[in-house]
């Protein structure tokens, strides 16, 4: 960032910048234009509540745990904030300054007091100001409050853009996006763990809470509310150093964005430099792949979990069904309300991926359907997929079927489960190899939407008819683990469902496939139409 030095008034110039934007932004539609407003408007008054449950929190005896473990877990979302979200503020990728003679320390202050306008930097203020006035007792503590309210926003604020600048040469990448596509799942994770740590917390009090305070109350900037607490105590001199800890960590911040800012405008970026070998042509992919058939299943099975790992939309489904497959059960058990039969959601789970198989191929399945030119290789591309699928699924379903049986009490079902979990999972396979050939539907490549326009129907009839066929194919299964748990003459012999179960499921897949495959060798055209189509 060389120059000839940063002009006069650089930030009313980024701050003005910063309002342009969010006026232009909101110029566009007025879907959006309502969409911010609404949101503002939902978390002003958010923030007006947790601000008022603050102010009658004010006297109770966990009232210091309670506001101090609060400002830590929002400095915890403005951190992560710029990883999942990388597209909300245009003004977090400064490269686009790049071209400017600006120095490092007059960006640094002008890019963080425009950081300090919107909706976010108000919600953080509002919530800081109820953490305080819980804690603050007396003319000193509201004084030391004035100062922590201030360096608490400022460091949340510099705390997510020396994230976001560490992290820009990821966030615009196709990794970034990624993280943008895994945001909903993140969120619904963290959801369910609020959700647990409060039933928790209403069962045992807050005072379990106070052991995490206390180290809490010298961490930035949470520290800063440990000052007012210290300041109504008369502790003042535990009060400056508190204080002056959150100062350091604003400055260290400060510090660590400044040199971001010069590493990444003085240095290229990497993804424009040719790789000494990337002319080179790679050889067949050895360790776990050299495991899987030869011939075309094999190369299918390596190619569908290449897929995984590299499409955006393709790995955020395969993440979000093993969360929720885990999160069900072991939570419920946890809680004291599950059952091990819940263990069966996890194969249920990564069982519907199954389903729109060639929907992921988009347009590109027209390469496949150049290899298929008889039910045989239809046969074998289904086969190959549904192995990829299997080689993740089976050791993930015992996983969380043990791990269930084990925090419900209840290890003596655990092989009948885990026979359940192999014939669902294999009734899922065959329908969902079926589904795949006759209700192919597209996947759009762009947004959020994971069906094309016009094809939501197909995709309700693909996934919610599989999955009722797969449970009728199941049933003959399920009707036997019921006739092991109510007949007496069944007790007993609940193990028996394990080698039963697995042997169905494998049954009833190679059968589905068999089905499948001559329809899918005629259907090639209209395939290759209906994934198009995004």
């Amino acid at each position: 960032m060389s120059g000839q030095g940063a002009p006069e008034g650089l930030t009313p110039v980024l701050v003005r910048l910063k309002l342009s934007l969010l006026r232009n932004g909101l110029r566009q539609s007025g879907g959006r234009r309502a969409a911010y407003l609404g949101s503002a408007v939902f978390a002003l008054l958010l923030g007006a509540l947790q601000l008022t449950g603050f102010a009658v929190l004010r006297g109770h005896p966990h009232a210091v745990s309670v506001a101090v473990l609060s400002a830590a877990v929002l400095a915890l979302g403005w951190a992560v904030m710029p990883l999942f979200f990388p597209s909300g503020d245009e003004t977090l990728d400064a490269t686009r300054l790049v071209m400017l003679p600006l120095r490092p320390q007059p960006l640094v202050r002008a890019l963080l007091a425009a950081s300090l306008v919107g909706v976010g930097p108000l919600f953080t203020a509002l919530l800081l100001v109820g953490c305080v006035i819980s804690v603050a007792h007396g003319a000193v503590a509201y004084a030391v409050a004035v100062l922590a309210v201030a360096l608490a926003l400022l460091v949340c604020v510099a705390l997510a853009r020396a994230v976001a600048a560490a992290n820009t040469r990821l966030l615009t990448s196709r990794k970034g996006r990624d993280l943008a596509v895994l945001s909903g799942l993140v969120v619904a994770i963290g959801a369910q763990l609020v959700n647990f740590g409060a039933q928790h917390l209403g069962s045992s009090g807050l005072g379990r809470l106070d052991p995490v305070t206390d180290v809490l109350r010298w961490v930035p900037p949470a520290s800063a509310v440990g000052a007012v607490d210290s300041a109504s105590e008369g502790s003042y001199g535990v009060a400056a150093a508190r204080l002056a800890l959150t100062a350091l960590a604003l400055a260290a911040l400060l510090g660590l964005w400044s040199r971001s800012l010069t590493r990444l405008m003085t240095t290229p970026d990497s993804s424009t430099v040719q790789a000494p070998d990337a002319g080179r042509t790679r050889s067949r992919s050895g360790g776990p792949a050299r495991l899987f058939p030869d011939g075309r299943t094999g190369t299918v099975t390596e190619r569908s979990l290449r897929y995984v790992l590299r499409d955006p939309k393709t790995k955020a489904a395969w993440v979000t069904s093993l969360a929720i497959g885990l999160i069900v059960p072991v939570f419920n058990a946890l809680q004291g309300t599950g059952s091990v039969y819940l263990a069966c959601f996890a194969a249920g789970m990564l069982g519907v991926q199954m389903y729109n198989q060639f929907g992921q191929d988009t347009s590109a399945f027209w390469m496949v359907a150049l290899t298929i030119s008889s039910p045989r290789d239809a046969y074998l591309e289904l086969r190959g997929r549904a192995l990829a699928l299997l080689v993740v699924t089976l050791p993930y379903a015992t996983l969380v079927t043990v791990l269930t049986a084990a925090l419900v009490g209840d290890r003596a079902r655990l092989p009948e489960v885990l026979g359940l979990s192999f014939a669902l999972l294999g009734a899922m396979l065959a329908t969902g190899a079926w589904a795949s050939v006759r209700f192919p539907y597209s996947i759009p490549q762009e947004g959020h939407k994971n069906v094309a326009p016009g094809q939501a129907g197909l995709a309700w009839i693909a996934i919610v008819g599989g999955m009722l066929a797969a449970a009728l194919l199941c049933s003959p299964v399920i009707a036997l683990a019921i006739w092991t748990n109510v007949s007496a003459r069944g007790d007993g012999l609940g193990w028996l469902l394990l080698p039963v179960g697995a042997a169905y499921g494998a049954t009833i897949t190679l059968v589905g496939l068999r089905l499948a495959a001559p329809r899918a060798a005629t259907r090639l055209p209209e395939i290759l139409a209906a994934v198009s189509k995004g």
